[in-house]
């Protein structure tokens, strides 16, 4: 396997100093441990809502959500009823999608469970040990709604977390590196990606974010 100095040296080659430097992400205003969970919703919700679709529309729209969905409130989201559904589909306000606006009422139930289980949601996944992200994907392909693979990737480095996201870039930097040979979707994969990111953040002592980023500027876009 390369070490991160490698990996490193081959994204300057690809993109420069500045470039690389630029890429990295910015430090999260509030890590996700502080985040109240109705704020939790609404990123795995904006999220969702973006997945495949146009991210500014999305954007634009978002007042709308947060009307629509009473602030993202738990209690309220995860009784949503069949004329709660029939009123979003009608409302030009939001994306009228049925099955993603079926996941604000199935992670508010989600994010209710964690809260009773540990205290707060977001303070329980923001928490999660960092070398275990795997771990805590996971979670949110078993227990959330349409959480599973990049869209809940997303929104935990959004929300603060500071996680790497298993595009199809990184995945051919981690092939490149030597740490798997073809897709990260098996368990043995993954526990191998683990393993690589937490030995890169023991060498380099950068977050699992900026080594997520700089793996995938050392290949072809």
């Amino acid at each position: 396997m390369k070490t991160f100095a490698e990996i490193r040296a081959i994204a300057v080659a690809r993109k420069g100093e500045a470039a690389l430097q630029a890429a990295m992400p910015s430090p999260p205003h509030n890590p996700l441990a502080e985040w109240s969970d109705d704020r939790l919703l609404a990123e795995f919700t904006r999220r969702i809502f973006q997945a495949g679709f146009n991210w500014q529309v999305v954007d634009n729209k978002w007042p709308g959500f947060e009307a629509a969905f009473h602030g993202f409130d738990l209690g309220r989201n995860a009784m949503m009823s069949d004329d709660d559904l029939d009123r979003h589909l009608q409302n030009k306000d939001i994306v009228r999608n049925a099955a993603k606006i079926l996941t604000v009422r199935d992670n508010a139930v989600f994010l209710s469970d964690l809260a009773r289980e540990h205290g707060s949601a977001a303070r329980y996944l923001g928490n999660w040990p960092k070398d275990d992200t795997i771990g805590l994907f996971d979670l949110l392909k078993r227990r959330g709604a349409r959480l599973g693979g990049a869209t809940g990737q997303y929104a935990l480095r959004f929300a603060g977390y500071g996680n790497f996201i298993l595009s199809r870039s990184v995945v051919a930097a981690l092939n490149m590196a030597g740490v798997i040979d073809g897709a990260a979707t098996s368990k043995a994969a993954q526990k191998k990606v683990q393993a690589a990111f937490n030995t890169w953040g023991a060498e380099s002592g950068l977050s699992h974010a900026e080594i997520s980023r700089t793996l995938a500027l050392a290949v072809p876009d």
